[in-house]
């Protein structure tokens, strides 16, 4: 099919009886020199394994086909699936997997870590995917994502914006994040009311990791449990720490020459990884 062609896209999904739903964000890319730049920056090979999230009607997903070694497509529209499945059932590299992507997606890594991902993520599960991601550490080489661009920015967020938050401290410590490009509301149909930014994200060096992965995590949400309370307030207050004593704690933050009474939204992600370093230490001291 023309997958540039809103009238033509429209004609197809009114033949299969499907009625697009906001909160999924189908909204299908017909701005052919996006879908090329995307392609580029996943830059398949024959030898690859590719997870697609969102393919809607396969504008990508038809690209990506010929070149990889085994496509992976994520989809939770029933109309959808019946359509992708008719239409690229017969390749021999492609797999389907219905349902919600961030319930499904940990049940095929019997499959290994795919090479790369890419995707077209809707706003309301965009950020629950990605970290659902850094919690498990899913880092496949390279994935490239299309994302409102709002939720770009919260990715990009440095200390001391507003739009800085736990989710802007998780995706910098695991990832290096490129925002590649902008696409206008009239490079989708039906347009979208907003921008979106399609971005890249690679893994970083393991060597910066946190000693212990869970309490980093644990530690991130503590202090960003409540915005307006000092790192103090939320280092002894949250309930996600009662397995370390407020002496130790504060302690830790005393020994990192970080100031308690500022805020958490004033720490670079580097901090945070320092703070919860320097928490097991003392822990594994006083064992």
């Amino acid at each position: 099919m023309n997958y540039s062609s809103p009238s033509e896209i429209k004609a197809v999904l009114k033949r299969l009886g499907i009625r697009l739903k906001s909160k999924w964000g189908q909204n299908f890319l017909i701005n052919r020199g996006a879908r090329q730049k995307i392609i580029g920056k996943i830059s398949p090979t024959e030898k690859e394994v590719i997870w697609e999230v969102g393919p809607g009607l396969g504008c990508l997903t038809e690209v990506l086909l010929p070149r990889v070694k085994e496509l992976v497509v994520f989809e939770i529209d029933r109309g959808l699936i019946r359509y992708l499945e008719e239409a690229f059932s017969d390749y021999h590299n492609f797999s389907l997997v219905s349902g919600d992507v961030i319930k499904t997606w940990k049940q095929n890594m019997d499959r290994g870590v795919p090479d790369k991902v890419v995707g077209n993520l809707p706003y309301s599960s965009a950020s629950a995917l990605i970290v659902s991601f850094i919690e498990a550490e899913f880092f496949p080489e390279n994935m490239v994502f299309t994302v409102q661009r709002e939720l770009a920015r919260r990715m990009t967020a440095r200390p001391g914006v507003k739009n800085y938050s736990s989710f802007s401290v998780l995706c910098q410590y695991a990832f290096f994040i490129r925002e590649c490009f902008e696409l206008k509301p009239g490079s989708f149909y039906p347009a979208p009311e907003v921008i979106s930014t399609v971005i890249e994200l690679k893994p970083k060096n393991v060597d910066e990791a946190p000693k212990d992965r869970k309490l980093f995590l644990l530690l991130v949400r503590a202090l960003f449990g409540s915005r307006r309370k000092t790192l103090k307030n939320n280092l002894t207050g949250s309930r996600l720490l009662t397995g370390y004593s407020k002496e130790l704690l504060l302690r830790a933050a005393e020994l990192e020459g970080i100031d308690q009474c500022i805020r958490a939204e004033e720490l670079q992600y580097k901090e945070f990884i320092r703070l919860s370093n320097r928490i097991t230490d003392l822990f594994l001291t006083h064992v």
